[in-house]
């Protein structure tokens, strides 16, 4: 016996539905370029990104088939958009293999901190004010962005590795008790360079959570409302960090 389960569409109903939903959906790139020795951490080694084969090479060592170009990159688990893994912060954390992939599909919102002074302590006040001026609540289970400018200000200059401001301990623990799975910051680090920035890695532990460092593009979010967050890591077996292509999606 036939089984009839709603109204059947036609071919032209079918892609009308794709494309609204195509136009509702708005997605935002929030991830830094990766290229040939793009900017990386102090001290951490650098991104290499080479040419591997090329066309002419490649279709050379096919006998005269076809040529099929290829590259190669290395670089640390820390390098370019990232997030932490709990190991990074303590050898009893979690691997980024392990990290819950619930935890990387999120709502978020975004704040404006871009008046806060290179190196200086974003503080609970600071995140406070900043969530009233944005005039919307911190997700539970979610994100918060912290638009600092930093990016915007330095990239690619010397004074990125250096010159960011970050949260102190007291705003991650603020965050955490916010409900946070994790935070956001658009400089290589979350707190301001230094001790301080050690503690909030430690606090991070302490308090269940983690970062996403070296964002970019977060200005395009400010005053547009709350979204979905999405930053999924690769599966890098014991890794204490991964990089992520992060994006903010409106109307998900």
């Amino acid at each position: 016996m036939d089984c009839f389960v709603g109204p059947l569409l036609a071919n032209d109903s079918i892609e009308g539905l794709k494309q609204e939903r195509t136009q509702a959906l708005k997605i935002v790139d929030l991830s830094r370029e990766l290229y040939h020795r793009t900017p990386s951490y102090p001290g951490h080694s650098a991104i290499i990104h080479g040419v591997w084969k090329t066309h002419e090479e490649s279709f050379a060592d096919s006998g005269n088939v076809h040529g099929l170009a290829s590259m190669y990159f290395s670089m640390p688990d820390h390098g370019g958009t990232h997030i932490d893994a709990p190991l990074h912060f303590d050898r009893r954390g979690q691997p980024i293999d392990e990290y819950p992939l619930e935890k990387c599909i999120v709502p978020g919102i975004c704040v404006d901190l871009r008046h806060i002074a290179p190196r200086a302590e974003i503080t609970p006040a600071d995140l406070e004010t900043a969530v009233k001026k944005a005039g919307l609540a911190v997700p539970k289970g979610g994100t918060v962005l912290l638009c600092t400018g930093h990016h915007e200000r330095t990239f690619p200059r010397k004074e990125y590795a250096t010159e960011n401001s970050g949260v102190n301990v007291a705003a991650t623990t603020w965050l955490a008790g916010q409900g946070v799975v994790h935070f956001g910051i658009d400089s290589m680090r979350p707190g301001p360079e230094g001790k301080e920035n050690l503690l909030v890695h430690k606090a991070c532990f302490d308090l269940g959570i983690t970062h996403i460092e070296s964002l970019c593009n977060l200005e395009s979010l400010l005053g547009a409302g709350p979204f979905t967050f999405i930053g999924l890591p690769m599966k890098w077996r014991g890794g204490t960090a991964s990089p992520i292509r992060a994006v903010a999606v409106f109307g998900m």
